[in-house]
């Protein structure tokens, strides 16, 4: 696998998507993102392995690349793993891990890529922390093995800059696309702003990315509408469930 993630990342959590997943990562496509990372580690594994391949059709219609969280790369070839562990790494093509402090960063092994969190208050864990700030973030970018994705409670243009400014090769967000009204306008705004920051930090813009023009932007290549995976899980506004998502460290 050629790389590792950049730009705009966007990690998922059905309970605050203002609609279904599918719809949301597929505007978020539409304005560039190229990256994903799907969460949603409580569904029964064959409801998840359904959802993966709805969101791997729809980056692979963009040339992105869907990333699993968890062992369990769910038929792809790309996971991201919580600090926790396992150790050693599986052997697939791309391996992310999260790291919150220099001992988690000193642990990579053959990991590609890590996140580091949480760099601003975030309210999809309200109370997790403390907030690096950016002058924490590029402590631990120059200390990190691997290229860093900062990621907590990025949400503004301004924020996305002091984090490529402290030495992110990217931003992980997921509230700001999650509960965006217009998901494609957020990515594209968020995008934009790593763009510029980035071509300042570097003196080259990065690549640029090409959105294809349709009247409704990039869609799904999968048939969605009614089914059983939406009607049972919950891929769409918040459902009542006894599992918990944000407890501990990802």
């Amino acid at each position: 696998m050629q790389g590792g993630p950049s730009g705009v990342v966007v990690f998922t959590d059905r309970r605050v998507a203002r609609g279904t997943l599918v719809d949301v990562v597929a505007g978020a496509v539409g304005g560039g993102v190229r990256w994903v990372v799907l969460r949603e580690k409580d569904l029964p594994r064959a409801e998840r392995l359904a959802l993966a391949a709805d969101l791997r059709a729809i980056l692979a219609e963009a040339g992105g690349t869907l990333i699993v969280a968890g062992p369990d790369p769910l038929d792809g070839d790309a996971v991201h793993l919580p600090a926790a562990g396992p150790y050693p790494p599986p052997a697939v093509g791309l391996v992310g891990r999260s790291c919150h402090d220099t001992a988690e960063l000193a642990r990579l092994t053959t990991e590609h890529y890590a996140t580091v969190s949480p760099v601003y208050e975030t309210r999809t864990k309200p109370g997790y922390g403390p907030a690096l700030r950016p002058d924490g973030l590029s402590e631990l970018v120059k200390a990190s093995p691997v290229p860093v994705l900062a990621l907590g409670g990025i949400e503004t243009a301004a924020q996305v800059a002091a984090c490529v400014e402290a030495g992110a090769t990217g931003v992980a967000v997921l509230g700001a696309v999650m509960r965006a009204n217009d998901p494609t306008e957020t990515a594209t705004t968020l995008g934009s702003a790593f763009q510029e920051a980035a071509t300042r930090v570097t003196g080259t813009p990065p690549r640029a990315i090409r959105r294809r023009p349709t009247r409704e932007g990039l869609r799904p290549t999968v048939t969605t509408q009614g089914s059983s995976l939406t009607a049972r899980s919950g891929h769409g506004r918040p459902q009542p469930s006894t599992a918990t998502t944000g407890g501990g460290k990802q």
